[in-house]
């Protein structure tokens, strides 16, 4: 049996439901779930094969379901299967079944719930990709670890994951970094200009005007001393400007870099906006879609809520992103002749199919949610030639804002002006594991609050005060148990009967629960809400507490019996394999476990 049970079970449920209508289609087939029940007293697993095939075979459902249920319990290790609502049924499996799962936890270690064969699919997973225009601030943060741990968990299960960093370099704002590092250049060597005198030779005004800066001039007069402005005053644009660029983008991307190490957070793959334009990826990309036939000279209706005075029209060249489920057609290319931003874009995300990516997912801000549809189109368009006419899959997770909460009042960002929170700051108050588990406690497509006060406090409202506590007190019993039977963690095996030994409520609650992470890590990934992660270890804790609180109570529920060897045995390999799935947890979420608290 895998160690997955509910796969395992999975094929059970599909083979009595194709005893009892042969010739199921395959779609039909795809959609049969079996899934952990809601609550423990309506057994441990629940299917909805039933309901599923019902239309297929123009059956009723319950009719179905009773007959599924019958021919399930014929399987041995099935204790019952009843039929519940309008064509559930609940499966409820023989104690052996989870009680055997605690070796192989033993014998597996960390490895336990990673995926027993890969799924041969490459997946590019591009996070963060924040402007190089600033320190990385909280809005960053929550990027940086949702990208992070859904790439952790498509590890685990199986895929093969590159994470990417995609650097704009490129664009306006990068150009206007280099005039306000100048203006702190200027300021280094001694020239005094205020911000609004500077400001009238600055295409677009100074836009960063952050004291984060002040290292970049005090660094371009180390370097260059006064030769960026030789006559004490502003110098012409050439004379400065490629260089002043180079360096800020330099020291922007190491502090980057520095932050995202401080994170926990380290990409594979840094890719250049500005080089992949200078290989000509976007004039490949425009040409594939030209062959294709793609792609048209036209003029696109007003955009939503333009005034038609307002409006003015232009030939564009334009990709036919209709044919592939956008809701209109998009320009590539402006009236004069310059690229657009999304054909940039085009361009880079053609790169990743070149490379072999048979998965791209993006983690995008909550500002970037209309930009889906029409990569998703781009990305199917450039790739739906492939062998066996299986485009490539874009998909994007849109992580919501999330604002920091002090004494119950928010703390203000602004990037532009350098009064943002940034995530040094953050992970300097709190620590690294505490941002980290903290994002991870709701849906990334949900607002969030990260309230400062609670995530340090040592209470149980503290998710992750709470699970790295029943980590430590798993290790604590552990050493406990070692001063009493100094060899008893080297025992990765107990008889049956010794295992049988665990029979209370509690107990079993807390092995079902842990029988619960390989498919936690399937459907984690599967769905790509690496939050699932977070939310699992959470009740995991809850489990492992309440058996640690009954035990109080009940001085035959302690972990430990230390005039009784083989009662204490069970509970000790069932500690043992608590703490396995919490630091493999732990793993994914890139938490570090604590062993005393």
């Amino acid at each position: 049996m895998s160690e997955n049970i509910y796969a395992s079970f999975h094929e059970h449920v599909l083979d009595v439901l194709k005893k009892i209508i042969p010739d199921l289609p395959e779609n039909i087939l795809k959609r049969v779930e079996l899934v952990p029940t809601r609550e423990l007293a309506h057994g441990d697993m629940a299917t909805n094969a039933a309901m599923v095939a019902a239309k297929a075979a123009g059956r009723k459902p319950q009719e179905i379901a009773g007959e599924l249920a019958a021919g399930l319990c014929s399987v041995p290790a099935i204790k019952s299967a009843e039929v519940a609502g309008p064509g559930f049924v609940n499966i409820t499996l023989e104690a052996s079944v989870f009680l055997q799962l605690i070796p192989t936890i033993l014998a597996r270690k960390e490895q336990f719930g990673h995926a027993e064969t890969p799924k041969n699919l490459v997946v590019n997973v591009e996070y963060v990709s924040a402007n190089p225009t600033g320190p990385m601030h909280v809005g960053h943060c929550r990027g940086a670890v949702v990208g992070d741990v859904l790439a952790n968990i498509l590890h685990k299960a199986g895929y093969k994951v590159t994470k990417e960093y995609y650097i704009n370099d490129a664009g306006t704002q990068v150009n206007a970094l280099a005039w306000a590092a100048y203006w702190r250049y200027l300021q280094a060597i001694g020239l005094s200009i205020s911000d609004e005198v500077f400001e009238k030779d600055v295409p677009g005004g100074l836009q960063y005007k952050g004291d984060y800066l002040i290292e970049v001039g005090e660094a371009l007069k180390q370097k260059y001393d006064q030769s960026l402005a030789p006559e004490g005053k502003i110098a012409p644009v050439d004379l400065w400007f490629a260089p002043v660029k180079e360096m800020a983008l330099d020291y922007m991307m190491a502090r980057i870099r520095q932050d995202l190490s401080s994170l926990g957070v380290y990409h594979e793959v840094f890719t250049s906006e500005a080089a992949v334009l200078a290989g000509g990826a976007v004039e490949i990309a425009i040409n594939k879609l030209q062959a294709k036939g793609l792609l048209y000279t036209g003029i696109l209706p007003p955009p939503k809520g333009k005034q038609l005075e307002e409006w003015e029209e232009r030939p564009q060249l334009l990709f036919k992103a209709t044919q592939f489920g956008d809701d209109v057609d998009r320009a590539l290319r402006k009236a004069d002749g310059s690229n657009t931003y999304f054909a940039n874009d085009i361009g880079y995300h053609n790169t990743k199919i070149q490379q072999g990516a048979d998965i791209v997912i993006d983690v995008l801000g909550a500002d970037h949610g209309g930009y889906v549809a029409r990569m998703r189109a781009a990305v199917k368009a450039l790739s739906h030639d492939r062998p066996a006419d299986k485009p490539v899959d874009f998909e994007a997770v849109i992580c919501q804002i999330v604002r920091v909460v002090r004494n119950g009042q928010p703390v203000k960002m602004s990037k532009r002006a350098g009064t943002f929170v940034t995530l040094h700051d953050l992970i300097d108050e709190v620590g690294k594991d505490a941002v980290r588990f903290t994002m991870l406690t709701r849906k990334a497509d949900a607002q969030m609050d990260f309230d400062l006060d609670q995530v340090v406090a040592h209470t149980r409202d503290n998710p992750v005060f709470y699970v790295q506590y029943a980590h430590a007190r798993c290790c604590s019993i552990l050493r406990s148990a070692q001063d009493v039977w100094p060899d008893i963690l080297l025992v990765e095996d107990a008889s049956p009967a010794n295992l049988l030994l665990l029979n209370d409520e509690a107990e079993m609650n807390l092995i079902k629960h842990i029988a619960q992470w390989p498919r936690l890590v399937e459907a984690a990934a599967a769905t790509r809400e690496p939050h699932r992660v977070a939310f699992y270890l959470m009740d995991l804790a809850a489990f492992f507490h309440g058996l640690w609180n009954r035990g109080k109570d009940n001085t035959q529920l302690r972990f430990i019996q230390s005039d009784d060897y083989t009662a204490s045995l069970p509970r000790i390999m069932l500690v043992m394999a608590t703490a396995i799935v919490l630091r493999s947890g732990f793993a994914v979420l890139g938490v570090d476990p604590v062993e005393e608290m």
